[in-house]
């Protein structure tokens, strides 16, 4: 029986994101993995981030990924200080968006977890989801007042010269 590897994952808004499911699902060909998906989220976002993250699990499942969650502190290093055992996981995985969108590529995030692990960590970038650009609302049709003194001032505005 091949041995089974157990992921960190650390990830919120991209929790659900393709190219974070596509990378799991590579890492996966390698053998056989457990993915505990850890979001650090704020108390007032955990609502949402639950339903997100539980969507993400099923999705690994359905993969054929074993799949599990906690949403740990908004800090992400203090998530994972809090979550992270050296004899339960063996990789981690931090998932951002691309380096200019990520607030935690700015703080250097996988490289301060690697640090205080001494664990692998590899990063993913996924990036945002377009989002469709909002079309303007028509103009709307002005009323017959207003059209009216909108001709008189222009018809003033020559003679006045």
């Amino acid at each position: 029986m091949p041995v089974r590897t157990h992921l960190l994952v650390v990830a919120n808004q991209t929790v659900d994101s393709p190219d974070l499911i596509a990378a799991l699902e590579q890492r996966a060909e390698q053998g056989p993995i457990h993915v505990t998906l850890l979001l650090p989220v704020l108390w007032s976002e955990r609502e949402a981030a639950r339903e997100r993250v539980d969507a993400a699990c099923s999705d690994l499942r359905d993969r054929g990924i074993e799949a599990e969650s906690v949403l740990g502190d908004a800090d992400p290093i203090v998530a994972v200080q809090e979550t992270w055992h050296p004899g339960r996981f063996d990789e981690i995985v931090v998932s951002t968006f691309t380096t200019g969108a990520s607030r935690w590529m700015q703080i250097d995030l996988p490289h301060r977890i690697a640090k205080l692990t001494d664990c692998t960590v590899r990063h993913v970038e996924s990036h945002p989801a377009a989002v469709p650009p909002t079309p303007e609302p028509p103009p709307q049709p002005r009323g017959l007042l207003e059209s009216a003194v909108g001709l008189l001032r222009t018809a003033t505005r020559g003679k006045a010269a």
